[in-house]
Formats: structure tokens, C-alpha cells, sequence
């Protein structure tokens, strides 16, 4: 690179840059330490082993954790967003929150099932698509709006 270029950039850049980098890798491992639990919290409440039903490609695993780890991400998301910049409060701020979204969306889910009378053990194993499955995801996606939102 052209050292007058170099010269040209202000001091503080690369700075701002590890900052910045060292802030996306450790909310990263925020995010997804969140939505490791997330998947383990709904695996330990609904019957059956749902990482090995994933792994086996039943199609209703896999939508339901598809939408549990999106509506994870909402949350951390918008966690990060009201952070305004502070690195500290915004990555305890996540993992609160975050924390906080696993228990409403299992218990809400959970709720809905039983409301709704959803065999989930049955849909999740079940070879073929059911239309539950996208009850629970939508439940699922829901809850993360709504505690995403109430972060705000």
C-alpha cells in the first residue's frame, strides 16, 4: 500500500477497527452460546432427541430449530442494536435478554402446544412435512419479535 495513502488515514482508524472486529467476535460467541441453549432448552422439553432428529433430516426438526435459532437471533440482534455502542452493557445486555427469550419462548411454545393440542414428540419425528410445525416455528418467531421488541 502507498504510504501517502497510509498517512492520510487518521490515527484513530485502526483502533476503531480492532475495536470493532474484537466486538463481532465476542458477540458472536454471545450469539451462539444463546442459541446452543436455546436448541438444548427446547430439546430437553419436547420428547425425543431433537439434535439427533435434525441430524437425521426430519423435516419438522428441522424447521421448528430453524425458526428457534432465527428468533434467537432476533433478540441478540436488537440487544446489540440498543447497546448504542457500549461493548460491556451490550453484550451482558444480550445475554440477559437472551437468556430471558429462551425461557418465554419455551414456555410460550410449550403453552401453545398444549393449548393447541400439538403432539410435538409426534410432529418433530414424523418423516413428513406437518402443518403443526409451522405453528410452533411461527410461535417461535413470534415470541422472539415480541421480547426483541420489548428490548427496546
Amino acid at each position: 500500500m502507498n504510504t501517502a495513502i497510509l498517512a492520510q488515514i487518521d490515527g484513530t482508524y485502526f483502533s476503531l477497527i480492532g475495536r470493532g472486529i474484537g466486538a463481532i467476535l465476542l458477540y458472536a460467541v454471545v450469539g451462539v452460546l444463546l442459541m446452543l441453549l436455546g436448541f438444548w432448552a427446547v430439546d430437553i422439553t419436547t420428547p425425543g432427541k431433537l439434535n439427533r432428529m435434525v441430524r437425521e433430516g426430519r423435516p419438522n426438526s428441522v424447521i421448528v430449530t430453524a425458526a428457534g435459532m432465527v428468533s434467537m437471533a432476533f433478540i441478540v440482534v436488537v440487544a446489540i442494536y440498543s447497546s448504542a455502542g457500549a461493548l460491556l452493557e451490550g453484550l451482558l445486555a444480550s445475554l440477559i435478554f437472551g437468556l430471558v427469550g429462551i425461557i418465554v419462548q419455551v414456555a410460550g411454545v410449550r403453552l401453545l402446544e398444549w393449548v393447541t393440542g400439538i403432539d410435538i414428540g409426534e410432529v418433530l419425528a414424523a418423516p413428513e412435512i406437518r402443518p403443526q410445525a409451522y405453528v410452533v416455528s411461527a410461535a417461535h418467531l413470534a415470541l422472539g419479535l415480541v421480547v426483541a421488541v420489548a428490548i427496546l
